[in-house]
């Protein structure tokens, strides 16, 4: 599928508002040089100088829409800490425009991943506490007045609690005539019932229709799910094997693109909603959007950690066809 060049100039007029878990990335790199004396485990020492830190979650996935050029507003919730002041100002670098709540009573979500040498996760540690309900109620009430700006609504689910009257967002969203892409979470679709697009992994998605033997077996289970569920499409994510789109009485598959040996997956369904959710909001149309993000994906996957995807490496992938 060739996707115009035009299309980049267009970018810009996307409006796009990210509602979900935000969390902040740390990384810290050292070396291995031993197994510790207390415990069959290695010693991988830091080096003070080697840390980076990044938005991640629902802020990965602003941060990869204004990456490619969108006017971005992003809402959730992080706790009055350090770590929320930190995400606050890394939302602010990548030109999102952020609404954080803080709530005293919580931690900002943390995922503090130490990395040895020649890149490999030694081990992650997750610091994190739900928003009190006060809290989420603030927030759908500024969703109410934020929504209005935007034609492109993003609702990141990570399972931490900001999502908790997502329902009450799709309806108020829909109601209004505006599109939403859902990153599922958990067993439990029915909250994300009217939706206009579900976009849930391989594994996230057999974990709420069950196995399935064959790719026919597959486009059942997942068109009974978007009908059930009332959805304009269904986006299932699978891994080295592409993307298929699965609409009323069609689909569309995208295998993966050639690329050279994955470096790292993580943030990659990130990346896919953003792009997804930009492209949709210059004006593509949902197949040729849905190729573009398999595309972004082949390029996420190629970097390490969390990261975005640039409109250049974007234009010069599509432009090999």
């Amino acid at each position: 599928m060739k996707v115009e060049n035009r299309v980049f100039a267009e970018l810009r007029k996307a409006r796009v508002l990210v509602v979900g878990d935000v969390m902040l990335d740390r990384y810290w790199y050292g070396e291995v040089s031993r197994i510790s004396p207390e415990a069959p485990v290695p010693i991988v020492k830091i080096e003070s100088k080697r840390t980076r830190e990044v938005p991640g979650g629902a802020a990965n996935v602003a941060a990869n829409a204004a990456a490619l050029g969108a006017k971005v507003t992003l809402l959730s919730v992080v706790g009055d800490d350090e770590p929320g002041r930190t995400l606050a100002r890394l939302v602010a670098e990548k030109r999102v425009d952020a609404n954080l709540h803080r709530d005293a009573s919580i931690d900002t979500t943390v995922k503090l991943r130490v990395i040895g040498g020649r890149q490999q996760q030694m081990l992650r540690v997750d610091f994190e506490t739900a928003p009190s309900r006060e809290v989420l109620l603030d927030k759908l009430d500024d969703y109410g007045r934020m929504i209005a700006e935007s034609d492109i609504v993003i609702l990141s689910d990570y399972g931490k609690g900001g999502l908790t009257h997502i329902a009450k967002m799709i309806g108020i969203a829909r109601a209004q005539d505006k599109t939403v892409l859902v990153d599922p979470k958990g067993e439990d679709y029915s909250k994300y019932a009217g939706a206009t697009v579900v976009t849930p992994n391989r594994a996230e998605l057999r974990e709420v229709v069950g196995s399935w033997k064959d790719d026919e077996e597959l486009a059942a289970k997942a068109q009974a799910l978007r009908e059930q569920l009332g959805l304009d499409a269904l986006l299932v994510t699978l891994g080295a094997d592409g993307m298929t789109l699965f609409e009323a009485g069609w689909a569309r598959h995208e295998p993966a693109r050639e690329q050279h040996e994955v470096i790292d997956v993580s943030g990659a369904g990130d990346t896919v909603i953003a792009t997804l959710a930009v492209m949709l909001g210059a004006g593509l149309p949902r197949e040729e959007a849905m190729y573009v993000a398999n595309v972004a994906a082949g390029i996420k996957v190629l970097k390490f950690g969390t990261a975005v995807v640039q409109p250049k490496e974007l234009r010069d992938a599509l432009a090999k066809g």
